[in-house]
């Protein structure tokens, strides 16, 4: 593949995304980018889109949690100050993000992303309901410090004769 050959890459949206510049011809979004389903291979990209009309439904019509595949060109620091990013030159929703049946939970709930699972916290509440990405039910994890031992007693579960 050529250096400067554009790259693909599926990830999801974990917040709103933003103007690059007052009359919105332009967005930046963060990218959470999770290619296997271990944590430490997770990376956080940010991106710019400086087409506007790619930029305006980037503001306008993307939301957290949404899966993306962005397609574009990544541009490496030159010097320790300078960022590294990815400049967006096409971008498809794989997945929406789940609608919410109260709107005023959205205040106190985010929903985080750990590889293939999705979970609902809320920070009125102690436990954490858990998804899979495709909507299967895991279970509920008293606190957040138990999402961990309810994604291995699951994947156990899961697992062909107990393996």
């Amino acid at each position: 593949m050529a250096a400067d050959a554009p790259i693909a890459l599926d990830g999801f949206l974990d917040e709103e995304t933003i103007p690059g510049d007052l009359h919105g011809s332009t967005a930046r979004l963060r990218l959470t980018v999770s290619p296997t389903d271990e944590r430490t291979d997770e990376m956080i990209l940010p991106c710019t889109v400086a087409d506007p009309a790619l930029a305006h439904a980037a503001i306008h019509d993307l939301v957290p949690g949404d899966k993306l595949r962005v397609t574009g060109y990544l541009h490496l620091p030159r010097t320790p100050g300078e960022p590294m990013w990815l400049a967006v030159t096409t971008l498809a929703v794989l997945d929406t993000a789940p609608l919410l049946t109260d709107p005023a939970s959205v205040a106190t709930a985010v929903l985080e992303r750990y590889g293939p699972y999705a979970c609902w916290l809320d920070a009125d509440t102690t436990g954490v309901d858990v998804f899979t990405e495709t909507g299967t039910w895991v279970g509920t994890a008293p606190e957040p410090d138990a999402i961990g031992a309810l994604l291995e007693a699951f994947e156990h579960r899961q697992a062909p004769n107990g393996e």
